[in-house]
């Protein structure tokens, strides 16, 4: 089955569901919902077909509705977080959908039973759709989440508390608006005790996420001042560095990566971090992170780089890892748990910077980017000294190759998001390439012949022109993001060949064939007319250089600028849903053709779907036409937009035509004007000799007055010496009298003290004597009593040897009595078990007695019933006999 019966079937089913919430209808569209591909849903849904894009609205707001099946809800949401998982169908469904605020809603309608799966599966899909991307406290149902998380963060949950912590991170990160709504919430002050908890619990992703929490809620404040202070921040370092490296590329790593770069914006956090004593062996085990080419990990290890280069003490710690000498691989202690693994030199984490930029592995781009922009950083402090080091210059060298490898052209026909990303590198590598220059001055680079014939066979002017060329032949695109990334790139490679065209041949000329070029009317105007200050300093610093050239299109410049202006201003005056529905790209980029086949491509969508409905019974046929009806008004307003452009364009050109004239008008009357100012001059030069005679006069009696007042300064000048001498030798006597009032003073002092002194003396000698007759005295007294000692231990050692024969003999009568003992215990065990036979042998005789007893009971009883029996029987022989005697 193809994609276009999939959404059909699929749309069919949502129409039929709605029209009538059967168990049959809800049982085939959850079927089509749990049979649908993801990936081409995805694939359509990045790349904004009409008919995805209705069928998503449709499931979203059937997830949205309360009376919607538990059923179906999971199943949606099931496809959601297949969706999830590809980064472009992420993106979308956050951009361009309201999935958070659905996946919201469902959350809240099932927070009186958060332990239900469809709960915890929601949260999972939250937690992805809201990494790196901003959510507003006024999105539907974000107050009500907010608060179901800090619920359910301080409940005994243990399923639930992982996605409550990473989607409160997510939601909490760089987010004004959701930080102060927990902050005002009445229980937070015990919501900051159960996550300070949190930070002794088992699970080092439970830590990591409450340190993010706590971060984004309270570094300011008195509890994140305690927890990422001096005593504990070289801790949480660790940790941080330590699941980084270990990490994977997970999640938790890349929570890790996103914490230490929000520390990094506090002042106090950065200089604890570059004063961490093990963080160049930490640089290096992430550097060595590089190595695992994996773009993802990748990606958030550039992000941290790029971070730690915003602080400059950080930036040159980098500089000292990535750029140090070669040497034997080491294996990095100090960093906490877990193996290290091998960190080389730096020839290593260049190489894999080096390896990131030139050649990278499918869905790299962006880490091309961000290498490009760290080494731009790294070398703009490394080439900044005056001295810079070989191994700086030696892997510039080695990098010069790889910037210069790029491709030179960029095919239009691989459509708009390849140019991007294309335009983006080439600003880059032009960018790096300048710091380059600018950094290091030609000489100095050209120091080493490798470097000088890199300079000279890779950076010529066929390169640059090229690359120009290339650029100029797409800048006239039909998106406005995607002309202004050419245009800067554009400027960027002009601004390389101005800086290199008096040092490489032919530059000189290619670069002002360039400027000449009518291209170059579109990238200069939105220079000139950007919003970013770089842009604008670049535009007009290559117009100065413009300006004098005889063929530079001055003209059409002025008009493209004027155009600018008035689509700006008119786009700015457009009503709120005009302006949102129109996405009109700027003047000098329109294309009459793009606009026919896009109008086309609608018509054959609409084709398509009157199709589909012709299968649908009863369906929505008029909201659907609405929805085209309301694309086809906003192409109607692109093409009034376009019409009042041209309209003014053709006004901006009668108004040159009028300024021509002005001009010329004008410079009829500056002759006239410069005919009455040649006569005025001719008077003031008259004017101006006669003055000057008075002022020679004049000029004669200042230098006599000159000449006098050169003698009374010369006459002040030596009395003023005198009267410095004067002073010298009056302070040279003041110092001279205190120090020897100052010295008689010392010397009184010094007399009295050794006075002093000399009797302490006299009495420390006395009483060193007598301490000495007493230690003598002391001495033979202790030698007495060592004697007597010694003679005492003689005989106590005596006694003891005495004691040990007794105490022998006691042992071997103790040894006896225990041998005695023991035959006696045998016996007794003999003994006892000769009882226990007899006492079993009585018990069977008693049980044999009591079985006799009984028998000998039954007996006597039987014996009186015979006695009875016989009784009876007598007395009837008795009778008889009786009877027949008588």
């Amino acid at each position: 089955m193809d994609t276009s019966t999939c959404f059909k079937s699929l749309w069919l089913a949502i129409q039929q569901y709605r029209e009538g919430r059967s168990r049959q209808n809800a049982a085939q569209l959850q079927r089509q919902v749990e049979e649908f591909p993801a990936l081409r849903f995805g694939q359509l849904l990045s790349s904004g077909q009409v008919l995805a894009s209705e069928c998503m609205n449709g499931l979203l707001e059937l997830a949205a509705e309360p009376n919607t099946s538990p059923a179906l809800t999971g199943a949606i949401v099931s496809l959601l977080a297949q969706l999830a998982c590809d980064e472009a169908s992420c993106e979308a469904l956050h951009r361009s959908y309201s999935c958070t605020s659905t996946l919201a809603s469902v959350v809240h309608q099932h927070c009186s039973s958060p332990a239900e799966p469809l709960v915890l599966q929601c949260l999972q899909v939250l937690q992805k759709l809201t990494y790196n991307t901003g959510v507003f406290q006024s999105t539907n149902h974000i107050q009500e989440l907010v608060t179901f998380l800090v619920t359910n963060i301080q409940a005994d949950n243990d399923e639930l508390l992982l996605p409550c912590l990473g989607l409160m991170a997510n939601l909490c990160r760089d987010n004004r608006s959701v930080q102060s709504r927990i902050k005002s919430l009445a229980d937070v002050k015990p919501f900051y005790r159960t996550l300070v908890d949190f930070l002794t619990h088992n699970s080092l992703t439970v830590v990591v996420f409450t340190l993010s929490i706590l971060a984004s809620l309270a570094l300011n404040e008195k509890v994140g001042q305690k927890l990422f202070g001096r005593e504990n921040i070289h801790q949480t370092f660790q940790l941080v560095f330590n699941m980084i490296v270990n990490g994977g590329g997970t999640t938790t790593a890349k929570c890790c990566v996103d914490l230490l770069v929000d520390l990094l914006k506090n002042p106090k956090i950065a200089d604890y971090l570059s004063r961490y004593p093990h963080f160049t062996a930490c640089v290096s085990q992430v550097l060595g992170l590089l190595q695992l080419k994996d773009p993802e990990s990748a990606a958030k290890v550039l992000e941290l780089l790029l971070a730690m280069c915003a602080v400059p003490a950080l930036r040159a710690l980098l500089c000292e890892v990535v750029f140090r000498p070669a040497g034997p691989k080491l294996k990095v202690a100090g960093c906490g748990q877990g193996p290290a693994p091998d960190v080389g030199c730096s020839g290593d984490a260049g190489l894999a910077l080096v390896q990131w930029l030139g050649s990278p592995v499918d869905g790299a781009e962006s880490c091309s980017l961000q290498t490009l922009q760290l080494l731009t950083e790294l070398l703009e402090e490394a080439l900044g000294p005056e001295t810079v080091s070989d191994c700086v210059l030696s892997f510039t060298q080695m990098l010069l190759p790889v910037l210069l490898g790029f491709p030179k052209s960029i095919d239009p026909a691989q459509g708009d998001a390849h140019l991007r990303k294309q335009c983006r590198r080439i600003a880059g590598v032009s960018s790096l390439l300048l710091h380059i220059l600018s950094a290091l001055t030609l000489s100095l680079l050209c120091a080493v012949d490798a470097t000088r014939s890199l300079v000279s066979q890779e950076v010529s002017a066929q390169f640059c022109l090229s690359q120009a060329g290339s650029l100029l032949s797409c800048c006239h695109s039909n998106s406005n993001e995607l002309s202004q990334l050419m245009s800067e790139a554009l400027l960027k490679t002009l601004e390389l060949m101005s800086k290199l065209r008096l040092h490489v041949k032919d530059m000189e000329t290619s670069f002002y064939s360039m400027l000449q070029d009518q291209r170059m009317v579109t990238p200069l105007s939105l220079a000139l007319t950007s919003h970013h200050r770089e842009l604008v300093q670049r535009g007009l610093s290559l117009l100065q250089e413009a300006t004098p050239l005889p063929h530079f299109p001055l003209l059409l410049l002025g008009g493209s600028i004027a155009a600018n202006n008035a689509y700006r201003q008119r786009e700015a005056e457009l009503p709120g849903p005009r302006a949102a529905a129109q996405e009109a790209p700027a003047p000098a980029m329109l294309d009459s053709s793009d606009s026919s086949r896009s109008v086309h491509c609608l018509g054959e969508k609409l084709q398509n779907t009157l199709e589909l409905q012709e299968h649908v019974k009863d369906s929505r046929v008029s909201e659907i036409i609405a929805v085209y009806e309301q694309k086809l008004w906003t192409f109607t307003a692109k093409e009034t937009g376009l019409q009042d452009l041209l309209e003014a364009k053709a006004k901006a050109l009668s108004q040159a035509d009028r300024l021509m004239e002005q001009y010329r008008l004008q410079q009829a009357r500056a002759e006239a004007e410069a005919c009455k100012l040649g006569s005025l001059l001719k008077e003031a030069e008259r004017r101006g000799e006669d003055l000057q005679t008075e002022l020679n006069s004049q000029v004669l009696e200042a230098e006599r007055a000159k000449a006098d007042m050169k003698e009374l300064f010369q006459h002040n000048s030596r009395l003023q010496r005198d009267s410095e001498e004067h002073q010298v030798l009056r302070g040279a006597y003041n110092t001279l009298l205190s120090r020897f009032n100052n010295s008689e003073r010392v010397l009184k002092d010094l007399q009295a003290a050794h006075l002093s002194l000399s009797k302490q003396n006299d009495c420390l000698r006395k009483n060193h004597e007598t301490l000495q007759l007493q230690h003598e005295r002391m001495v033979e007294e202790r030698e007495k009593e060592l004697e007597c000692l010694h003679s005492d231990l003689q005989q106590k050692n005596d006694d003891i040897t005495g004691l040990r024969g007794e105490l022998q003999a006691e042992e071997e009568k103790v040894k006896e009595k225990e041998r005695e003992r023991k035959d006696l215990e045998e016996t007794v065990d003999l003994l006892r078990m000769e009882l226990n036979k007899m006492e079993e042998a009585r018990k069977e005789a008693s049980i044999k007695a009591s079985s006799l007893e009984l028998q000998k009971s039954q007996l006597e009883q039987r014996l009186k019933q015979k006695e009875d029996e016989l009784n009876k029987q007598s007395s009837l022989i008795c009778r008889i006999h009786s009877l027949s005697s008588g």
